[in-house]
């Protein structure tokens, strides 16, 4: 059998076919960039529409006192199952980078006493920036550890440690479970960054007892350029949670306004400013598409999906480098090495197959599985070939 033969099965027996009508995506395109920015759902413009007409058209400021202003909280509780929490431990608002600084500071306050911060040595960089800012103001210092060798790096100096679920370059997948206890052995908290796991890889945060975590939610959570990102606080810290960030949307009583700074209950104090509501209700409407179909169905078409993405470069481009695991121990994208990377990608754009590019030689697709067909990822391939000639 062809390898078009093969994608044309696999395509007519994907039990998650039907979800690509949910999304406003092009037919003649191949969009393998979910891993930067997810593709919208058809829903998304309609809801939007509708805030902008009629809750704020229509309703005005009354809209605040109608969902409005527990928006963060509600949404933060759709996006837990897909994070392996239960309800009241995310809020939604804010950057990832800015959620970054609230988690750091607040957790380097839990652990007084230890005067060092880890940093995964691949990490995003903005995670890297943070974690450095945090650490002039707090006298601690910044130490790069490969993540796969934190959980030996860890002392008694150590306050907590910073650890990208899945690595942004190579895509692939650290173990959340067993760093995380490794850390709590020696004292340590745990940060994880989810963004590109979210929606793509599960991570049962309550199961492996993670302290903190933060994601974005513009990759395979589809909420649209510039969503607000979410933070997670394990119930077991949000009494203790000092709120490096306080503002008045996260104090107990904001329309007091009170010269006093109280943070309010729970998971509600980690958030800071005004929402940012035309975003977040994009993003509310996004999550829509999790109503039918599953994590568990999205990360075993996304497997699958790499899988024969590799057997069709091993066929059709041999003697590629893939910087992604081969095994499972992988995020949902596949990253290979390729001379003048940048390039490359440009000319597969041009030829209808959108991916990425990151320095100095990457290319980068990414495996959104509730639009990506198997189809697509051949054509990937196909134009790799294509290239070498």
């Amino acid at each position: 059998m062809s390898l078009s033969e093969r994608a044309a099965e696999l395509d007519a027996l994907d039990p998650l076919a039907g979800k690509r009508a949910e999304f406003d995506l092009d037919p003649e395109l191949s969009y393998l960039d979910g891993n930067s920015l997810g593709a919208p759902p058809r829903v998304v413009a309609e809801r939007v529409a509708d805030v902008v007409r009629r809750q704020w058209g229509g309703r005005l400021i009354r809209s605040w006192g109608e969902g409005w202003w527990e928006a963060p909280e509600r949404i933060g509780d759709r996006i837990a199952p897909l994070v392996g929490a239960a309800p009241g431990q995310l809020v939604v608002g804010d950057s990832t980078s800015v959620n970054l600084f609230k988690v750091l500071a607040a957790a380097v306050r839990l652990r007084p006493g230890r005067d060092e911060i880890l940093v995964d040595g691949n990490t995003f960089p903005t995670d890297g920036y943070v974690a450095e800012g945090v650490a002039g103001l707090t006298g601690h210092t910044v130490r790069r550890v490969p993540a796969g060798e934190l959980a030996g790096a860890v002392t008694e100096r150590t306050a907590v440690a910073l650890v990208n679920h899945v690595d942004y370059v190579t895509g692939a997948l650290h173990d959340l479970p067993s760093i995380t206890a490794a850390l709590h052995r020696s004292g340590a908290l745990a940060v994880w960054d989810l963004c590109h796991s979210v929606g793509a890889v599960p991570s049962y945060l309550d199961e492996a007892g993670v302290d903190l975590a933060v994601g974005c939610t513009y990759k395979f959570l589809n909420g649209g350029p510039g969503s607000p990102a979410f933070v997670y606080v394990a119930r077991k810290w949000q009494d203790d949670f000092a709120q490096p960030l306080p503002g008045w949307a996260g104090h107990r009583e904001p329309f007091a306004m009170s010269a006093d700074y109280t943070g309010g209950q729970g998971i509600t104090k980690v958030r800071t400013g005004t929402p940012d509501i035309l975003s977040m209700l994009a993003l509310d409407a996004a999550l829509d598409v999790w109503e039918t179909g599953t994590l568990a169905e999205v990360r075993r078409k996304a497997l699958a999906l790499g899988d024969f993405f590799l057997s069709c470069l091993d066929e059709l481009v041999p003697g590629v480098r893939v910087l992604t695991p081969r095994d499972h121990a992988r995020g949902n994208q596949i990253s290979v090495a390729w001379p003048d990377a940048e390039r490359a990608t440009a000319a597969l754009i041009d030829r209808g197959v959108i991916g990425d590019f990151r320095p100095p030689n990457v290319m980068r697709f990414g495996l959104a599985a509730m639009y990506t067909r198997y189809s697509d990822v051949l054509r990937a391939a196909e134009g790799l070939r294509e290239l070498t000639r």
